[in-house]
């Protein structure tokens, strides 16, 4: 069934693979790492690509063609590649996309490990990478090189929840003929779609609330069908597929993202606004909070605000770790999007290969906390951080 036409919530549940002859109504398992042949020339012809088919699990599967049909169409994309994981999403898509010499510009509020590619690995490959402030997006163009090649960012970004305006990267691509790769985990395709504003590829963290559970980890990138073919032609040959298990788990979460998000978001703005009312808050970063510095583009460019808070406890490390350690009923994890509400010090955790000065550089001090509002009752969840705050 072309489910084009269907709305988004139809197309997350419509889009699956032709029916067995079973004739199922829930897409089964296909654990199998290769599929079998005719004869010699089916095999041939399979090799060559003159037949579109399944050959190798690495190649792919059932499960993960499912999977990413669905992203495609929730994104707007021609084609995609599903990853074992997040990471695996992003460095396969910039190890595919560029070559020795060539040149990153990316907002610097980006993930740790994302920031360890940029920094530690690529440059072995004399790939160099600029940073630029995400709160001035008016000095982008001023990095720009003969060289540059990619124009990067996430938005909201990990995990000072800051904002960048998708269409004016649209505009600063296309004018200087970059190829704009856009992270946009924190979102879901549910909340934005990039590819509307000139974005080439949309990576995703699936392990987040694509899964929404806490249960596997994938990645996914979507986009350009001739970009995409060359990142699905590297990992091909490197093998950083997503097992089919996975992409089953994954693509069924996909049926539930629209309702799942829109409570995540109505939580999180409730639990925002409680937490800006508090005396022992410094501040709270929300995109659809009133105060939020970029809360018009956020509301332009986003259906929601998302699940993530980021807060800054008054007291710094000190009163961060106390409000950590009394934390009863929220969890203290590394991972977010999850049902349950989760409670993370960036700073010792997720960036803390990040020298204090870089993180900083990129809005991350001592006392900034990341809240991952879950599907709880929402008013535990505030009586928890409210006793923690005290």
């Amino acid at each position: 069934m072309n489910t084009e036409e269907f709305g988004f919530e139809t197309q997350a549940i419509r889009t699956h693979l032709e029916k067995t002859q079973f004739q199922e109504h829930s897409t089964p398992l296909y654990l199998s790492s290769s599929f079998i042949f005719e004869d010699a020339e089916d095999m041939r012809a399979s090799f060559t690509e003159e037949k579109v088919r399944n050959i190798y699990s690495r190649f792919s599967n059932p499960n993960t063609t499912e999977f990413v049909d669905k992203v495609c169409a929730m994104e707007g994309a021609e084609a995609g590649y599903a990853f074992a994981t997040g990471m695996a999403a992003i460095y396969s898509t910039f190890a595919a996309l560029l070559d020795s010499g060539d040149h990153i510009v990316s907002a610097g509020s980006v993930f740790g490990s994302t920031h360890a590619l940029f920094m530690t690995y690529f440059p072995k490959w004399n790939i160099e990478t600029t940073y630029f402030d995400i709160n001035k997006p008016e000095t982008i163009e001023s990095f720009i090189k003969p060289n540059t090649k990619i124009l990067y960012a996430e938005t909201p970004t990990n995990p000072g929840v800051d904002v960048i305006d998708l269409e004016l990267l649209g505009q600063i691509a296309k004018k200087h003929n970059l190829i704009l790769i856009i992270d946009n985990c924190f979102a879901t395709p549910y909340i934005q779609q990039p590819i509307k504003y000139g974005a080439h590829i949309v990576v995703h963290s699936a392990t987040k609330l694509i899964d929404g559970q806490g249960r596997v980890l994938g990645g996914v990138a979507v986009g350009e069908a001739e970009l995409i073919r060359k990142i699905y032609l590297f990992s091909r040959n490197t093998g950083p597929a997503m097992s089919p298990f996975n992409a089953w788990v994954l693509s069924k979460s996909l049926e539930t993202l629209a309702v799942r998000v829109d409570k995540h978001c109505e939580n999180a703005l409730k639990v925002a606004e409680f937490l800006e009312s508090h005396p022992n808050v410094e501040s709270v970063k929300y995109p659809f909070l009133k105060s939020h510095p970029k809360y018009e583009i956020a509301k332009k460019q986003m259906r929601l605000g998302g699940n993530i808070i980021a807060i800054e406890i008054k007291g710094g490390l000190e009163a961060g770790r106390k409000f950590l350690d009394k934390i009863k009923l929220c969890s203290l994890s590394a991972n977010i999007g999850d049902v349950k509400t989760i409670v993370t010090h960036p700073a010792s955790t997720t960036h803390s290969k990040l020298s204090e000065e870089d993180q900083l550089a990129v809005g991350i001090t001592q006392g900034l906390v990341r809240v991952s509002v879950g599907l709880e009752t929402v008013e535990d969840v505030i009586a928890d951080l409210k006793q923690a705050l005290s």
